[in-house]
């Protein structure tokens, strides 16, 4: 395995997080979500959604190898309908490097930032037939409701997991 760091993310890195981001739907939602909808995901829309969040204040950090090749990141920050304190809004990696314990550092950044915040717990979205869902649940989370998420006009169930942060 190539040597990683985990960096805050800044305004350059849009197009790696992009590829990233359409990347790992297509890969963790095949025979989920539909071929149709997810090959029409588009890099350069994705890109300027980054350029949009990395242009603000956020907290966003990538991964990324030796030869400065993103892999993955996580973005998190305050829960968006303030039913909740955290939100871990976004973690994506490679297929390739899923299983080598770079998801859990990234998703320890997201614990630790929100932590040092204030915030004692953390809203977790998964969607209910995400092959990757037992990442979260290992972390003994409480399911606490379920919702109907439309995607490419279809209808999937999502699971809102709590987090307590120790």
């Amino acid at each position: 395995m190539k040597n990683f760091r985990i960096r805050k993310a800044n305004l350059q890195d849009s197009p790696g997080l992009a590829s990233v981001h359409i990347n790992s739907w297509r890969t963790t939602y095949k025979g989920i979500v539909s071929e149709e909808y997810l090959q029409s995901l588009s890099i350069e829309e994705r890109e300027q959604k980054w350029v949009q969040i990395l242009s603000g204040s956020h907290h966003t950090y990538v991964c990324e190898v030796d030869d400065g090749e993103i892999i993955g990141f996580v973005s998190f920050g305050k829960e968006r309908s303030g039913e909740y304190e955290g939100e871990l809004y976004a973690i994506y990696l490679l297929e390739e490097y899923q299983g080598k314990g770079i998801g859990k550092e990234l998703f320890g950044i997201a614990a630790t930032g929100l932590k040092k915040r204030g915030y004692n717990s953390m809203w977790i979205w998964v969607l209910k037939e995400n092959p990757s869902k037992h990442f979260y649940y290992a972390l003994k989370p409480t399911l606490i409701k379920e919702e109907v998420l439309t995607i490419g006009g279809e209808s999937y169930q999502e699971e809102g997991l709590l987090l307590e942060l120790q």
